[in-house]
């Protein structure tokens, strides 16, 4: 096993928030920092600029005074095995600025050279951009995936998850997610064992699998459907009973067909899967914020046995209820205010 060259993307001409230095950090601190005693060598890692950087003593600093530069370039791309892009500037992401023309210009022969390809967070951006992402499953930090998809189309974005394996572009979601996958890709050149290892210098969990999701919230879609709204509020509030299709429609004045394309149009999703997740989200925030066991757990979200509360939580959220609700610590300890029922 070998563990090859990483070439981690500065876009630095830009200018990098602070905050965005969590992600550009992991990289470094998983591939940069040599352990002979687990794998020798180790990964040869470079930082390469998307420009010459900016003079010392000037530059494009961020609203810290932090500015960043690299000894290597974009050519320095090519030839790598692998290739991480982290965070993107926020403009580049909020406000649709373009990236350099250069970058994805490399992006794209890095990946026609075989190199192995992953972004971290709003990296995704970056790929999607070069079309390195056109056909493909990935993912982003939950609050970024909407516009994600809404810019690039034929990516298929997975906002759930923590990170997705395609082979030879991967992606992440952000912050801790992005070192799961850093994490990930020792396992795939190194071994198990060496992964957990570092996991352990790290002093973070050996593994969590991509398919896990990113325990985010499920707000009410912005673009409900008015002649829904009604219906909609009273399911949330009775997801505890048998809810079908057909009671649904039929409070909702309408027929069955009607109420799954209206409410399809509304929430982009079918009426089964939309009382799914919200039973699912019924679930966390029982687990999150009670002591209830967890057979009760799912009496009240509607999702009946523990079993059947496992099977769900399992398929959807990649944990399971015990699991989710021990992810969740502050709120689990004694006198935290967890409410007991």
């Amino acid at each position: 096993m070998s563990a090859g060259s990483v070439a981690v993307v500065v876009t630095e001409e830009i200018g990098v928030p602070s905050w965005d230095l969590y992600e550009l950090s992991i990289p470094c601190t998983v591939f940069g920092k040599p352990q002979p005693d687990l794998a020798d060598p180790w990964y040869d890692l470079r930082l390469c600029g998307t420009g010459a950087g900016p003079a010392e003593g000037d530059g494009a600093a961020d609203a810290h005074g932090l500015s960043l530069r690299t000894r290597y370039g974009l050519d320095d791309l090519v030839g790598a095995d692998t290739v991480i892009v982290p965070s993107v500037p926020d403009p580049c992401v909020e406000e649709g600025r373009p990236l350099p023309r250069a970058l994805i210009a490399a992006l794209r022969r890095a990946h026609d050279a075989g190199a192995r390809m992953v972004s971290l967070c709003t990296g995704a951006f970056a790929l999607a951009e070069a079309g390195l992402l056109d056909g493909r499953r990935a993912t982003a930090h939950w609050m970024h995936t909407a516009q994600l998809a809404e810019r690039y189309p034929k990516v298929h974005v997975d906002a759930s998850v923590l990170y997705v394996d395609d082979g030879d572009v991967l992606t992440s979601a952000g912050l801790t997610a992005g070192l799961d996958l850093c994490l990930h890709l020792v396992r795939r050149d190194l071994g198990a064992h060496v992964a957990n290892q570092l996991a352990r210098r790290m002093v973070v969990p050996a593994h969590r699998p991509g398919g896990q999701a990113q325990f985010i919230e499920l707000p009410v879609p912005a673009g409900d459907d008015e002649g829904l709204a009604p219906v909609l509020a009273w399911a949330r509030a009775h997801l505890d009973r048998p809810l079908t299709v057909a009671d649904l429609a039929r409070r909702a004045a309408m027929s069955p067909r009607t109420f799954y394309r209206r409410l399809q149009a509304a929430t982009g999703t079918t009426p089964l899967q939309w009382l799914l997740d919200q039973r699912l989200g019924r679930a966390r925030s029982l687990l999150e914020s009670t002591d209830l066991p967890i057979e009760r757990v799912g009496e009240l979200s509607g999702l009946g046995t523990a079993n059947n509360l496992r099977h769900h939580f399992l398929r959807n959220l990649g944990v399971s209820p015990g699991e989710y609700r021990r992810a969740f610590p502050a709120a689990g300890t004694a006198g935290s205010g967890r409410t007991r029922l």
